[in-house]
């Protein structure tokens, strides 16, 4: 179910390493995959599960791109919370295939765009692990949708909301992009309630297409068929390879076929394996 080479194990057993340092019981911890530009000056950090990475989420990173050119050099990074995967201990696709496939579509559309994770969810934690891990970054920025400025400004997640907003806002500020329905009217409504106006100086507007606005990842795990044309080429080929949100396939003898399932199977024998023996070619 996986034909890996003697590098692409290496390199998954590497980056498997990098995810066993991640506890969230420690505190706040943020690592680079290797490859990925060390951490400096300013930079900007988009948070997601990408599962699966689609147009839109290249689109958001090109989008933030032209912002940097506008200002001092930023540097770009895509970042995963290890800590929210693990509530899931079997989402699919796994997170070193997200991983993986990351690298893969940055190098064909974004390359020196870097890969950050984490061992925490909260942006505040974030922030935190950031100025404790790469303290050669002078200012940082996250890339949100319209959706999660609204979760951030919500009292009802916050015991004292203003407080861990100036908590937050000491540490970094954020990049909106307008999300389905939601556009610049409505975040300027939304900044300028008289509870949001002391915080509005930390964020930025950004402005994204309309075409891309309504892309949904979970969409896609759920409709991959009707919604592959939202997807770039290596999603489509790495969807279409390992089968990973598809269903069990229905065998002539009656049974039926968990593709994926025996995918996370042999991988976990690989990463446990003490030698990376070629398997033949992804």
């Amino acid at each position: 179910m996986i034909h890996a080479s003697q590098r692409t194990i290496h390199r998954f057993k590497r980056i498997q390493a990098l995810l066993d340092q991640l506890h969230p019981d420690n505190p706040p911890q943020a690592l680079i995959v290797p490859g990925s530009p060390e951490p400096c000056d300013n930079i900007i950090v988009f948070p997601g599960s990408f599962n699966p990475p689609t147009k839109a989420h290249i689109a958001l990173l090109k989008q933030a791109r032209q912002y940097t050119r506008q200002h001092a050099p930023t540097h770009l990074y895509v970042a995963i919370s290890k800590h929210i995967v693990d509530k899931e201990k079997v989402e699919r696709a796994l997170l070193l295939d997200r991983i993986m496939l990351l690298e893969t579509v940055l190098h064909h559309h974004l390359r020196q765009t870097g890969i950050m994770l984490f061992n925490r969810g909260l942006y505040v934690e974030q922030a935190e692990a950031v100025q404790r891990s790469f303290p050669k970054v002078k200012k940082l920025f996250f890339l949100i949708g319209y959706d999660k400025i609204v979760q951030i400004l919500d009292p009802r997640y916050y015991d004292d909301r203003d407080t861990a907003l100036k908590e937050l806002f000491s540490l970094a500020e954020v990049l909106v992009v307008p999300r389905a329905g939601f556009g610049p009217k409505e975040l300027e409504e939304l900044l300028h309630k008289p509870e949001n106006e002391p915080f509005t100086r930390y964020i930025h507007p950004l402005p994204f297409s309309t075409t891309y606005r309504n892309m949904s990842s979970s969409r896609i795990r759920e409709h991959p068929d009707e919604y592959m044309h939202d997807l770039p080429p290596e999603v489509r080929r790495f969807m279409l390879y390992t089968r990973a949100y598809a269903p069990p396939l229905h065998l002539t003898n009656g049974t039926e076929m968990d593709y994926y399932g025996e995918r996370m199977k042999v991988l976990e024998s690989l990463l446990h394996s003490s030698s990376d023996l070629k398997h033949g070619p992804v």
